[in-house]
């Protein structure tokens, strides 16, 4: 994987937040090197950009390799390990430390040019930088946000390591990476052109930044934009609580049945949900489940469960003025994909078109063969055994059906471009679809 330069890595990362677009977020780039990237995903989510002032402590005699970070707010991050494999005694360690510091506060008044840092408090705080190493500086960049009042926080370079989700897991709600290569030794090696970033730059980034936000400000809705609203649907004797997002003139409205242990926050299903927004289609993410039905396991696997609870959602949005009179789809992930299909299997649930993403419709057994509506089962091609359970599960199939492998996608579509091509390949499945379906359809 090689990045052009940070511009390039922004646009690259932009496409994985599409699903973040609707929240009201603040993108935090990390100078110098980050705020060239976290610009292109402001731009691309119209969100304001400002810099979280953080400095990395670099080992006395390898400046390069960090033993920790220093940022606004007095906090203070120390890695232990390195500290005590470089030798670094409490005297220099304090010694890079006062020095760092002098740098923060004055590039801290050159940046922002006399500016109020962007208020945070309970917003959505994108944490963005060219790249994770030892993840020091990007520790302290989101316990800066936290300690500022950011309700969530996400933390999404270009590139890290393979391991960093256990490194930084903690540290932010939502971890976003375009690739996570096993052979990492410096974040350069990824890029064409890793050149310094100067304070100019920085200065320039925000300068137009700040000019796009005052012609355009956040808020602001266009011909077709998406609205938003938080729902509560009564299925049985549980309320689940959802986000319905419908564009103007929409032509369908998508059902998303969620995997196992996922729920209506998953960044995949978000990504999709976002890119069939623009396509003009609506969405609907919710839970299958209460938070307090997810502690049992067995729950998160009774496909039968969780198709009444998606029918009876069906039936709650076509009382809604947004599903009166609309074409309905399914979109279901792992096993949200066998509860779309038997969901689907029911004769009032009288949906358009089902789409599943690395699905067990397998786990749909006998009610297979009744579902009407043209359904697109989307496979990773080296998801193998689930791969074998979607022809197995196709078979059985007496609608309009197709089977789509993603070349080299596992069950997760982490790779570079394969989420996007799944969002492309349900976008153009549901608009072809989405036209109500009222009886069977010989398979081709």
């Amino acid at each position: 994987m090689l990045f052009k330069d940070r511009r390039d890595a922004g646009r690259q990362l932009a496409a994985r937040l599409e699903h973040l677009g609707q929240a009201d977020v603040v993108v935090l780039g990390l100078p110098r090197g980050g705020v060239p990237v976290a610009a292109e995903v402001a731009e691309a989510l119209g969100a304001p950009l400002d810099v979280c002032l953080v400095r990395k402590l670099g080992v006395p005699y390898q400046p390069e390799l960090g033993m920790g970070a220093i940022g606004e707010g007095g906090v203070r991050v120390i890695n232990d390990e390195v500290v005590r494999t470089a030798r670094v005694t409490p005297q220099e360690l304090a010694e890079v430390e006062a020095r760092e510091r002098e740098v923060l506060e004055r590039r801290g008044r050159h940046y922002r040019s006399g500016r109020a840092p962007v208020v945070l408090e309970g917003r959505t705080v994108l944490v963005v930088d060219d790249g994770v190493a030892t993840g020091s500086t990007a520790r302290a960049a989101c316990r800066i946000a936290r300690a500022r009042g950011a309700s969530r926080i996400v933390l999404a370079v270009p590139v890290a390591p393979a391991d960093w989700t256990a490194r930084l897991g903690q540290d932010a709600d939502e971890l976003v990476c375009v690739g996570t290569p096993w052979e990492f030794y410096a974040i350069g090696q990824f890029y064409a052109d890793f050149s310094q970033t100067g304070d100019d730059e920085v200065v320039a980034c925000l300068d137009e930044a700040q000019a796009g936000q005052a012609a355009s400000p956040r808020g602001e809705s266009g011909p077709g934009a998406p609205e938003d609203r938080e729902v509560e649907v009564r299925a049985g004797a549980v309320v689940l609580r959802g986000q319905l997002t419908v564009p103007d003139g929409a032509v369908g409205v998508v059902l998303f049945a969620h995997g196992s242990g996922s729920s209506r926050h998953s960044p995949r299903n978000r990504f999709v949900a976002a890119g069939l927004n623009r396509a003009g289609l609506g969405t609907l993410l919710f839970d299958l489940l209460t938070e307090e039905e997810e502690t049992d396991r067995a729950n998160v696997f009774d496909t039968a469960l969780l198709a009444r609870r998606l029918a009876d959602t069906t039936r709650w949005l076509r009382g809604q003025p947004e599903g009166q009179g609309t074409a309905l789809g399914y979109f279901g992930a792992s096993t949200g994909a066998a509860a779309a299909l038997w969901a689907a299997a029911e004769p009032d649930t009288r949906i358009a078109a089902v789409v599943s993403r690395g699905g067990r419709p397998d786990l749909a057994g006998p009610r297979l063969p009744a579902v009407t509506a043209p359904t697109l089962l989307i496979v990773g091609g080296h998801d193998h055994l689930v791969l074998d359970l979607n022809r197995e599960a196709q078979a059985r199939l007496r609608c309009e059906n197709r089977l789509v492998e993603v070349p080299h996608a596992t069950h997760l579509f982490e790779e570079p471009g394969t989420l996007e091509k799944v969002t492309e390949l349900a976008r153009d499945w549901f608009t072809d679809h989405m036209v109500p379906v009222s009886h069977a359809v010989t398979r081709h």
